[in-house]
């Protein structure tokens, strides 16, 4: 059976100053958009300049961290920020919503193509494939720091793992299955999937590959970011079968998780973007 390792949350200890493992796998994502933005300005796949690049990875930090900050907070614990206000500045300790962060970027690129005279899907089409090798290095952060556990599954399943951080939700699951009492008495909490890693393979790696060699070819003003829409929602909506659910402003009696309802949006958004899409000549 495996044990998380617990980790030090904290990489990093200079005297007063702590830096996170969350923080640096944040470094990590913005270092590979720059990498691979760099790769497809040379490979004459873009209007970009590497100065616009840069000037573009700022405007995408702003609204991954604003954004996911706020879709943390409103669409998934509300009541607890609510009763704690202080701590929605507190982004260094995680929580951070991908969907939020999501329409915070959206509005960001918005913002940017505006500035520098260009169209939304241009800016969008550029940046899908630079994002999920950032979307990776997110996961294994959520791996390190022991959060986002997955469900409970077999004591005998080889990719079954005990999370000590989650041992309040296993007492509880072991109220409402008693037979589980003895397993979690044995190994000192309940096996459940890695679904950080499984979101590491599918919405991380898995969509980097799809959306890098879909996107080496030209296509279709808008076709890109549509696979990636559909790609990561699909991506997701699957994981979250693995993933114990956030409560969300829905709480957890319906038979879908808030993960999943919110993926729903984007397939079908991007299955409409991709048809209408099609109807322009590939750039």
């Amino acid at each position: 059976m495996l044990i998380h390792p617990q980790f030090d949350p904290v990489a990093i200890h200079l005297g007063p100053l702590a830096i996170h493992w969350y923080g640096l796998m944040y470094l990590v994502g913005f270092m590979c958009f720059i990498w691979l933005g760099n790769v497809r300005i040379k490979a004459g796949h873009s209007f970009m300049t590497p100065k616009l690049l840069d000037d573009l990875l700022m405007y995408g930090v702003l609204g991954v961290v604003i954004g996911g900050r706020l879709g943390e907070v409103l669409f998934y614990q509300p009541g607890y920020y609510l009763a704690h206000p202080a701590e929605i500045l507190m982004v260094w300790k995680g929580g951070m919503s991908f969907h939020g962060g999501f329409l915070g970027v959206l509005f960001a690129m918005w913002l940017f193509a505006r500035r520098h005279g260009q169209t939304f899907w241009q800016i969008t089409d550029f940046i899908a494939p630079l994002v999920p090798l950032g979307l990776a290095a997110g996961r294994v952060g959520n791996f390190i720091n022991g959060e986002l556990w997955g469900r409970v599954t077999r004591a005998d399943a080889p990719w079954a793992m005990v999370f000590p951080q989650a041992r309040i939700d296993d007492m509880h699951w072991v109220q409402q299955h008693p037979e589980l009492l003895q397993t979690y008495l044995t190994l000192g909490g309940l096996p459940r999937h890695m679904s950080q890693l499984y979101q590491f393979a599918l919405e991380g790696i898995a969509l980097f590959v799809i959306l890098w060699f879909y996107s080496a070819k030209p296509r279709a003003s808008g076709r890109v970011s549509a696979v990636f829409l559909m790609g990561y929602g699909a991506f997701r909506f699957c994981a979250e079968f693995f993933r114990t659910p956030d409560a969300g402003i829905f709480g957890q009696s319906y038979a879908i998780s808030m993960g999943q309802w919110l993926s729903l949006p984007m397939i079908a958004i991007g299955i409409l973007v991709y048809i209408w899409a099609g109807r322009h000549k590939a750039s």
